[in-house]
């Protein structure tokens, strides 16, 4: 009785650590994983699509094998679902893709974009300590979702084409060429966060050339 109910108290710890392990390899796999939508996105020959297809569903069944083992081992369930809700929303999404609706098959393609694109975000943050190193491949990440959005929903024929203009508009503030309303409201939301890039900019430099100064600083007399 004593050992099962030692083995029962260790086995949750052992899957928790376990789940802290694979932080730095989801990490890459994230950030592979939003390669692969982009290959989805821009595959033309038959055999690749396949190729990217099966590669995807793979990714995808490695995050809800991952999601399942971390709500597994969650110390507190309630504050898991909580904080995670989100989470199990994006791994529903690509479902919808097998959906007849076109609006249903527009969302799923979309929210897989978008799904690719917070995971390879998180990605980033558990891969990368520095904090312009990491706002850097977060805009990387928010560029190429964006332009995958705008070339799947169609106000750019070109990818090229959607790809400069997401890069522009999401580095530079620069509006977006299309006049339809999905590109209105992406153009907004990247609008939002090139300033946000540029604010966080301005801290990091801020700090880099306060910090030598406040070293130098003697110190005050009590």
């Amino acid at each position: 009785m004593d050992t099962s109910a030692s083995s029962q108290r260790r086995n949750p710890w052992r899957a928790e650590q376990l789940a802290q392990r694979l932080d730095r390899p989801m990490g890459v796999l994230g950030l592979v994983f939003v390669l692969v939508v982009l290959g989805q996105a821009l595959a033309t020959d038959p055999g690749l699509t396949a190729v990217f297809t099966w590669l995807g569903w793979g990714l995808w069944a490695v995050f809800a094998g991952e999601f399942a083992l971390r709500a597994y081992v969650a110390r507190d369930q309630k504050v898991f679902w909580l904080h995670n809700w989100w989470q199990l929303l994006f791994l529903v999404l690509p479902f919808l893709r097998f959906a007849r609706a076109l609006v249903l098959l527009h969302t799923a393609r979309v929210g897989g974009v978008v799904s690719a694109a917070v995971r390879g975000s998180r990605s980033a943050g558990q891969l990368l300590s520095g904090r312009v190193t990491w706002l850097g491949a977060v805009t990387v990440i928010v560029v190429l979702a964006s332009s995958q959005v705008l070339y799947l929903l169609g106000s750019y024929d070109s990818y090229g084409t959607a790809l400069y203009q997401a890069a522009l508009a999401t580095i530079a503030g620069e509006p977006l060429t299309p006049d339809d309303a999905y590109a209105r409201c992406v153009g907004v939301l990247l609008a939002a966060y090139s300033v946000v890039v540029v604010a966080a900019l301005a801290a990091v430099l801020g700090a880099f050339f306060l910090e030598p100064e406040r070293k130098a600083a003697p110190p005050r007399a009590g």
